[in-house]
């Protein structure tokens, strides 16, 4: 399966110049924790870094600075690892777990942000295909059952 099957395509996005409480505050109002940094270059929307929650907590309140006076770009995330939305769920699970990354961004062929994937995400496909495995003993039994009779 490809990752643009299962990924959510509606992504909150801000541009590096953006304050971090203003992206806070685009969190809070989306109710999502993180927001895709994007540059905007001949009408795409260029993922360029990530910015979550927790860069916030840490980066920002937990060393008391000012919300309001430093910007998205200062604390985001920008060694961005994406994925493409024709790659394969698996490769890009292994990609997640050698970075240790829980979000990735997803683009379309020419680069521009198509959506994002999160471990979540990816642990319900999981949990769906765990589903179908499961289901194939009781089949199986089922139609033994017919077929002797």
């Amino acid at each position: 399966m490809r990752i643009g099957e299962i990924c959510t395509t509606h992504t909150i996005v801000c541009k590096r110049d953006e304050t971090v409480q203003g992206a806070a505050l685009l969190m809070r109002k989306n109710h999502v924790g993180d927001l895709i940094v994007i540059d905007q270059s001949n009408g795409e929307r260029q993922p360029v870094g990530i910015v979550t929650d927790r860069d916030i907590v840490i980066s920002v309140i937990a060393l008391g600075l000012d919300p309001t006076s430093l910007l998205v770009g200062d604390i985001m995330s920008d060694d961005l690892l994406t994925c493409t939305d024709a790659d394969d769920v698996y490769e890009t699970i292994e990609r997640m777990r050698l970075r240790g990354i829980r979000r990735v961004p997803v683009v379309d062929a020419h680069g521009g942000l198509a959506g994002i994937v999160s471990a979540d995400d990816l642990l319900g496909f999981l949990a769906e295909e765990i589903g179908e495995l499961a289901r194939i003993a009781p089949h199986q039994q089922s139609q033994e059952k017919r077929a002797r009779h």
